[in-house]
């Protein structure tokens, strides 16, 4: 066994460490607004419930390690003092990740995540329609456990209201857990479904994505693609060029196949092979390519 005194380390093992010995950990999806009315979303896994009456739950938005900045959910939590979390399940996990890509100050991570801004009833901050529970909250606290890199903020948040699809209800009206099929957080790419167990999503691109809305009209309103695939498809720094797409179809007589046939439908099912394989870049080539 080894044993390691915090000081000994730096800061980033020290916090990979952490996050893949204290795991899984539930996901707070946290929509915020900022004092000039801008929605900004992030999902955040220091998180937990630690009250039910009054009912609390607390996540923390931690000061960046590499350059000690803070993130904007803080600054909007301080500014607004109310949230809107939203639990993460696998069916919006790749979005979810997406939505995490630290985009400029303004840029709307709803676009960019392509998932649904709904108006909450008590609060300013919109709620994610795709999520399965969605909880209203006023900010009663924030600690600050720090002022250097990886120090974490709890934001001690209280339920106002609470929405509940009813898909995900059993037939006595409480959640059902195969249903609901909730994501955690571990270490690394590492995520974990309830129902399941382990699977990895690539960290998003420090380059920044495109985002789900810059994706051509065509993709998003197939009916082969879910919202998984749009944000994974989504998570590229910029779409092939012609003459890449003209040498992947050059190279691929299956493709070529696919395309002779003038079929839509074969040809994002190709290409949701590809996706299905993590191979983004032939998926995006097989979609942009031209029938011949």
């Amino acid at each position: 066994m080894i044993s390691i005194e915090p000081k000994d380390i730096s800061t980033a093992q020290l916090h990979g460490y952490l996050q893949s010995a204290v795991a899984p950990r539930p996901i707070a999806f946290a929509s915020t607004i900022s004092a000039d009315g801008k929605p900004n979303l992030s999902p955040f896994s220091f998180f937990n419930v630690f009250s039910a009456n009054p009912p609390i739950l607390i996540f923390s938005p931690a000061r960046r390690v590499r350059d000690n900045s803070v993130k904007h959910t803080l600054i909007n939590v301080e500014a607004t003092k109310e949230v809107v979390i939203n639990v993460v399940n696998y069916d919006i996990v790749q979005q979810a990740s997406l939505s995490s890509t630290e985009y400029a100050e303004g840029v709307n991570e709803f676009l960019k995540s392509g998932l649904t801004a709904i108006a909450s009833d008590l609060v300013k901050p919109f709620r994610v329609a795709e999520s399965p529970v969605q909880f209203e909250c006023k900010v009663n606290e924030i600690v600050s456990l720090g002022e250097n890199g990886g120090a974490g903020n709890l934001v001690i948040c209280e339920v106002l209201k609470i929405h509940i699809h009813e898909s995900v209800l059993d037939k006595n009206g409480f959640i059902d857990q195969h249903k609901i099929d909730l994501v955690s957080r571990l270490g690394g790419n590492w995520y974990s479904r309830s129902n399941v167990g382990l699977f990895e999503v690539p960290k998003p691109l420090t380059t920044l994505g495109i985002g789900v809305d810059a994706i051509p009209d065509f993709v998003k309103k197939s009916p082969v693609f879910n919202g998984n695939d749009l944000g994974i498809l989504g998570n590229v720094e910029s779409l092939p060029t012609e003459e890449e797409i003209d040498i992947f179809v050059k190279q691929n007589f299956a493709v070529k196949g696919v395309l002779s046939a003038d079929d839509i439908l074969k040809k994002h099912q190709k290409a949701k092979e590809y996706l299905d394989k993590n191979d983004i870049s032939a998926a995006w080539k097989m979609l942009l390519a031209k029938e011949i």
